[in-house]
């Protein structure tokens, strides 16, 4: 029996809005798969995650996320869809008139959690994954980056979800933090979770060497599909 395809996209043609970001993408990832997506700024990387995401729509092409067929979907899907996917932004996107725990008890509400003492427990199981659970109580404001980022992770991993989309995790971080939140990641991927991470943290993934997407002049090229190992030093010597 072959491995679990958790992401497949056929001659998909990516947009944003009317103008087209990448072209004729073909792309199989497995269930238990680490994978960069590099590029320049501007070159799709965030559109990617955007299109597994169902945050802006496949209109040509076919594509399947963990189950779900991101052609046509309706905004019930797209919960349903959601509900199985975690996602990290860079920016955080906590909600800064609550503190820590809220914002964790607010997506298993809305995600139809009920039982106190199971939110409870849920809350204070993910913070502890990731070191945050001293952070309970915080607001936001009073977080530092990578507190905050700890607190993002713990909250994309609240549902135990079968694939982690990562859009630039360590972008605002300082080069230490990055490395502990990269750790994060490499822990939940040998927990077998399947993790996608957008990056130009080229010097924390060094470490990390693996399957790797690179976006340019509208096309993705893989590593895997080259049989190539990306040479992260070279990118590390590139304006990127």
């Amino acid at each position: 029996m072959g491995q679990k395809k958790i992401v497949e996209l056929v001659n998909a043609d990516i947009y944003q809005r009317e103008n087209l970001i990448l072209s004729n993408v073909n792309l199989e990832i497995n269930s238990g798969e680490f994978i960069y997506v590099i590029g320049k700024v501007g070159t799709g990387k965030s559109s990617l995650i955007k299109i597994l995401n169902a945050e802006i729509p496949l209109i040509s092409g076919i594509g399947t996320v963990v189950g779900h067929r991101l052609n046509g979907m309706k905004q019930r899907e797209v919960a349903g869809l959601r509900r199985k996917l975690g996602v990290v932004f860079q920016d955080f996107r906590l909600l800064t008139d609550r503190n820590v725990h809220d914002n964790l008890a607010f997506v298993l509400k809305a995600t139809g959690w009920k039982n106190k003492i199971e939110i409870e427990s849920r809350i204070a199981e993910v913070l502890e994954s990731v070191g945050a659970l001293n952070k309970l109580m915080k607001m936001p404001h009073q977080l530092s980056g990578g507190e905050q980022q700890r607190v993002v992770i713990g909250r994309a991993i609240l549902n135990s979800p079968e694939l982690i989309l990562a859009d630039e995790p360590t972008g605002n971080l300082d080069p230490e933090t990055s490395e502990q939140i990269l750790d994060l990641f490499i822990n939940l991927n040998e927990q077998g979770r399947t993790v996608i991470m957008v990056t130009h943290d080229y010097a924390s993934i060094a470490k990390k060497p693996t399957r790797t997407l690179v976006c340019a002049n509208g096309r993705i090229s893989d590593s895997e599909a080259n049989n190539t190992t990306v040479d992260f030093q070279s990118l590390l010597e590139r304006n990127w």
